[in-house]
């Protein structure tokens, strides 16, 4: 089985909803609110990662920043895809029919008549 992965940057902020009041409570729900729009597209959520970027910090100068990042995967086709289709079997060729040919009976020698030929 083979997977394709998608990778997306975690929310920095967090969401306010009904019921949500601290700011724990509003990351957690902005990390949720992001695993379960991509999982209704038929992403699995499967870990968050922390890596190093380079940033440009004024003219000449660089920085390394981290950034979280959320990885999720999801297989690639689908079942039917992995397994040969069945076919049905072929069907037997269907015999040709041919009209039949009409010929004209070959003329009948005339055999002269009794009288005729006693002459």
């Amino acid at each position: 089985m083979s997977y394709e992965y998608k990778v997306v940057p975690a929310p920095v902020r967090g969401l306010k909803a009904k019921g949500v009041k601290t700011p724990e409570d509003r990351f957690a729900y902005a990390l949720e609110s992001a695993i379960n729009e991509l999982a209704a597209d038929g992403w699995e959520y499967l870990r968050t990662d922390t890596l190093p970027a380079e940033q440009r910090e004024g003219l000449m100068s660089k920085t390394t920043v981290f950034q979280n990042m959320l990885v999720f995967r999801r297989v690639v086709g689908t079942v039917a895809a992995e397994e040969p289709a069945q076919l049905p079997p072929p069907s037997p060729p269907t015999p040709r029919v041919e009209a039949p040919t009409l010929t004209k009976p070959a003329p009948t020698p005339e055999r002269p008549s009794p009288d005729v030929a006693a002459e």
